[in-house]
């Protein structure tokens, strides 16, 4: 497998990313979080586990308070102005005592039934060529090509190798992997809403087993797959 020299930054400032601990590369980018008022630097590999940990990517927090505050104004405005109509019309009506006509027994509340969505499951291809093609395709049509071109850029072109898991027909493994780095997604051939999750990262390729380092498919330079 051929690898690239790893260059520093321009100007010859070092970034890491806060999750991962690893050095940037050249020309890869960097993803500004922040941890409870605190400013992270996330890289393009970390961004989903610096999700799961509660950090907000920078210029999504949500003004919350504000709006909250706005709307606490306005409904206290409305809540006098309702009270003191309700008073003076209460003043100008004549005190008479009022006859009450009986109030006929509310009826009974029907009480709906919630219908759970049904889940789509189709039917998984037989032959192993076939799932390795839906497995393919189900990736080329997430946002996982990005992430891999933009890794691709630094590193090269990676080493792919898409097989079902064992005793587990549906369910496919893709991984993608560098000499610096590798990636283990996801896809389950039954679901058609499941999509291609991440399942596994690392950067050391004896954590990976012969199987997933036995390459049966390519990647370009957009990230796209296609069988070898």
């Amino acid at each position: 497998m051929s690898t690239r020299a790893i260059r520093t930054p321009p100007g010859g400032v070092d970034l890491s990313c806060d999750v991962c601990g690893r050095t940037l590369l050249r020309g890869e980018r960097a993803h500004p979080y922040l941890d409870r008022g605190t400013r992270r630097t996330v890289c393009e590999l970390c961004t989903a586990r610096a999700e799961h940990e509660g950090w907000l990517r920078e210029g999504t927090v949500p003004e919350y308070a504000q709006a909250d505050s706005h709307r606490d104004r306005r409904r206290s405005l409305l809540g006098r102005l309702r009270r003191r109509r309700e008073a003076d019309r209460a003043a100008a009506e004549p005190h008479t005592e009022a006859i009450k006509a009986p109030t006929a027994a509310p009826a009974p509340e029907r009480r709906r039934l919630r219908v759970r969505p049904t889940r789509s499951v189709r039917a998984v291809p037989t032959s192993i060529e076939q799932r390795i093609a839906h497995a393919i395709r189900a990736f080329n049509a997430s946002e996982h090509p990005r992430t891999v071109a933009g890794v691709a850029r630094s590193l090269g072109l990676p080493e792919v190798s898409v097989r079902p898991l064992p005793n587990q027909p549906s369910l496919m493994a893709v991984v993608v992997a560098w000499e610096l780095y590798w990636y283990r997604y996801e896809i389950d051939l039954a679901d058609e809403e499941g999509g291609v999750r991440l399942a596994a990262q690392g950067q050391e390729l004896e954590e990976l087993s012969a199987a997933e380092r036995e390459a049966n498919a390519v990647c370009d330079e957009r990230g796209m797959l296609s069988p070898a």
